[in-house]
């Protein structure tokens, strides 16, 4: 007999809410068992919680982690599922390398706001000092005494 595991036992395991197993069930990822009222999550549930959670992780939508999963039963030995997740994952690196890029250029133009916007308030607060007072002295002008 295999391992069985209720609704809490997957909320503490995987730090999520029985809310989210809930949908995931209503998204047909998961298919847990019914004893009345209570669900019942089986090995198979359990592993497929856990590749949705990494597919949320690296930015898949619930469909696209649905289409992976349901390839595992194609009847080709997982073939399918393979070339299926690589062209998925290629496609997954390729968006997130173009938001590295994005996120980088973001950085950097803003380093170069906060750069100009201390040297704008440094003018600012040296125009706002007073001037040292002066007095004279003979021939001179030299700083007062205070």
């Amino acid at each position: 007999m295999s391992r069985t595991y209720s609704i809490r036992d997957l909320v503490k395991e995987f730090g999520i809410t029985s809310r989210t197993l809930r949908h995931y069930e209503d998204e047909g990822l998961i298919a847990p068992e019914r004893r009345g009222q209570a669900r019942v999550y089986s090995a198979r549930d359990r592993a497929r919680v856990t590749l949705i959670l990494r597919g949320r992780r690296v930015g898949f939508t619930l469909a696209e982690i649905g289409e992976i999963l349901d390839l595992y039963h194609s009847g080709d030995g997982g073939t399918t599922q393979l070339q299926h997740s690589h062209k998925k994952f290629k496609q997954r690196i390729t968006a997130l390398e173009r938001q590295l890029h994005d996120i980088e250029e973001a950085i950097s133009e803003l380093k170069l706001g906060v750069t100009f916007i201390e040297t704008k308030l440094a003018e600012r607060a040296a125009d706002l000092e007073p001037a040292p007072r002066m007095k004279m002295t003979g021939y001179s002008v030299m700083p007062a005494e205070e």
